[in-house]
């Protein structure tokens, strides 16, 4: 087995080092424990609320639970402890040192929840997602993407070439550390454990499912359906459910970081864009695995081949944001004429439109899409085409073409 490094390691490092409180949150799985206990001080005493004991302990006493951690600690799984939270306020007003607590969970939403409500400002907070592409195939630091010639340049020295086929194995295995790190071998039981564990654990705790196989079915609709525009019923009726159901379990699976959802652009000027969001998976090998695709070449030759490729460039930009513990504004275009931009990055007042294509020499008449956005009042900047070409290249002046590994 060998260890990913995170490309957030050092953020968490050098938050430590300005807050008393960092907590980083993500969905289960992604790492957070072993990157947090592999680059805390030597000094600092780890616990999980995993343990029913230690749990007992901090929701009935949680003024002896600190006494018997002394700082500074890591507390894993802490929002099955709300009771915590008030006495950590009180220790960083009073003084705690930087780094005297790091907090993790699984459970994001609650976690969230609970750091807003006694935490709000006195915390560092942090998203950790799956692996990304840089963190498995490349190396040294990463920047949020940018469509920006001299940065793209750059990336070429911390990312790693692929061509078709190698993007398609990528899509297929995932993002998860337990399968990229070696430590399980077997990717369909891997997958049908963490599908297992998911709905015992994080779904109970924010719905009542009283049918775990119906939905499991309900997921693997969702995945069906990934770059597509949100169609509630469609998913519903594919998995035996109502629609409020569906969307009562569609805010299930977003709040635990299972999906995520890009929202349509629009401004007062484009009154003719549609208003429904776009949904993505966090991790495409799960898409691959609910949808029943054995091997990359099945994948890359399969009927969501396309949908796939987009999920992934999409969850890709976004961690590159995350992991550089960034903001980042991303959003889709289509309108009531089906004129559709796949994504659309707005960042130092200005829109970068991405088009995403599995061909290795799309068309130029592609990027023709990109000047609907001149109708608004953002004004466009480089767009780019997102692909399977090797190198990095351009359509013309204002349009390149970007390979999918330099992500």
């Amino acid at each position: 087995m060998i260890y990913i490094d995170r490309d957030l390691s050092d953020k968490i490092s050098s938050l430590s080092e300005e807050y008393s409180c960092i907590i980083v949150t993500g969905p289960r799985q992604v790492g957070k424990t072993t990157a947090l206990k592999k680059i805390m001080p030597e000094n600092m005493s780890y616990v999980t609320l995993d343990d029913l004991e230690e749990r007992r302990l901090a929701k009935n006493d949680p003024a002896m639970f600190l006494q018997l951690h002394p700082l500074p600690v890591l507390i894993d799984e802490v929002q099955y402890a709300p009771e915590l939270f008030s006495y950590i306020k009180i220790a960083v007003d009073n003084g705690a040192e930087p780094g005297s607590f790091w907090l993790s969970g699984s459970q994001a939403f609650g976690l969230m929840k609970l750091a807003r409500e006694s935490l709000a400002g006195r915390a560092a907070i942090l998203h950790m997602s799956s692996i990304s592409q840089h963190e498995a195939y490349g190396s040294g630091k990463t920047e949020p993407f940018a469509v920006d010639l001299q940065k793209l340049n750059l990336r070429k020295k911390t990312n790693t070439p692929a061509d078709i086929n190698e993007i398609y194995r990528r899509i297929w295995n995932g993002s998860m550390p337990g399968l990229l790190s070696g430590r399980y071998k077997d990717r369909d039981v891997f997958y049908s454990s963490y599908i297992q564990t998911y709905i015992e654990r994080d779904v109970s705790a924010l719905v009542d499912v009283k049918d775990p196989l119906m939905f499991s079915d309900f997921i693997r609709a969702a995945a069906c359906r990934v770059g597509q525009l949100l169609n509630v019923h469609d998913i519903a009726s594919d998995a035996g459910i109502s629609d409020e159901t569906a969307k009562r379990w569609l805010s299930v699976l977003e709040k635990s970081d299972i999906i995520f959802y890009l929202h349509p652009y629009s401004n007062n000027l484009l009154k003719r864009s549609v208003k429904m969001p776009k949904m993505y998976f966090f991790d495409t090998g799960l898409v691959a695995y609910l949808t029943r695709y054995s091997s990359p070449e099945i994948l890359a030759n399969g009927a969501i081949n396309g949908a796939i490729l987009e999920n992934y460039v999409v969850a890709e930009i976004r961690k590159t944001y995350i992991n550089c513990a960034k903001d980042c504004l991303l959003w889709y275009y289509r309108d009531r004429d089906a004129r559709e931009i796949d994504m659309v990055i707005e960042s130092d007042g200005k829109l970068h439109p991405l088009e995403i294509k599995r061909s290795a020499n799309p068309s130029s008449d592609i990027v023709k899409a990109f000047e609907i956005l001149d109708k608004g009042n953002v004004p466009r900047g480089t767009g780019a085409v997102i692909c399977m070409r090797t190198e990095l290249s351009a359509v013309n002046s204002q349009n390149l073409i970007v390979p999918v590994w330099m992500i």
